[in-house]
């Protein structure tokens, strides 16, 4: 079952490859501190991966009848995750994006909750994700307001 929840959770990885920043966010004004594009690889695959393993972890307590809650959240904080791309990278909504990051940081934020109430474990390993959304709710503030036009 491992395997499927790495399959569901890359699926949203999978959305986002079909908007790639490309030539309108190179051409876009970012701060000094915008993380170089080599560091998005990476941190995504060990993010998505943690994921999958923290959701995995829920459902091992019981399956999606016993976890419906916590992994219901899962699930709709993964869609979220998934839109974020084609509306920031894909349809250059700067000002969309930060306000569906926003609900993302949320719902990211309540799964983690309702994860550590069934395991400390799986809720510790969403803490890097909402770090890194945390960083990148910032980012995108940051370039929706250098770029305001």
């Amino acid at each position: 079952m491992l395997v499927v929840f790495i399959a569901i959770t890359f699926c949203a990885a999978a959305v986002g490859s079909f908007s790639l920043p490309g030539a309108w966010y190179a051409s876009i004004q970012k701060p000094s501190w915008n993380p170089p594009a080599w560091i998005f690889g990476p941190a995504w695959t060990l993010l998505y991966t943690l994921m999958a393993v923290a959701a995995w972890m829920i459902w091992k307590r019981g399956g999606f009848a016993a976890q419906k809650g916590p992994l219901t959240l899962y699930f709709i904080q993964l869609a979220l995750n998934a839109a974020w791309s084609p509306i920031f990278f894909g349809a250059h909504a700067m000002g969309w994006a930060l306000v569906e990051i926003v609900v993302l940081w949320v719902a990211i934020l309540s799964t983690m909750m309702s994860f550590f109430r069934v395991s400390k474990g799986a809720g510790g390993l969403l803490v890097p994700y909402l770090a890194w959304v945390s960083f990148a709710t910032f980012l995108n503030f940051t370039l929706w307001r250098l770029n305001a036009a």
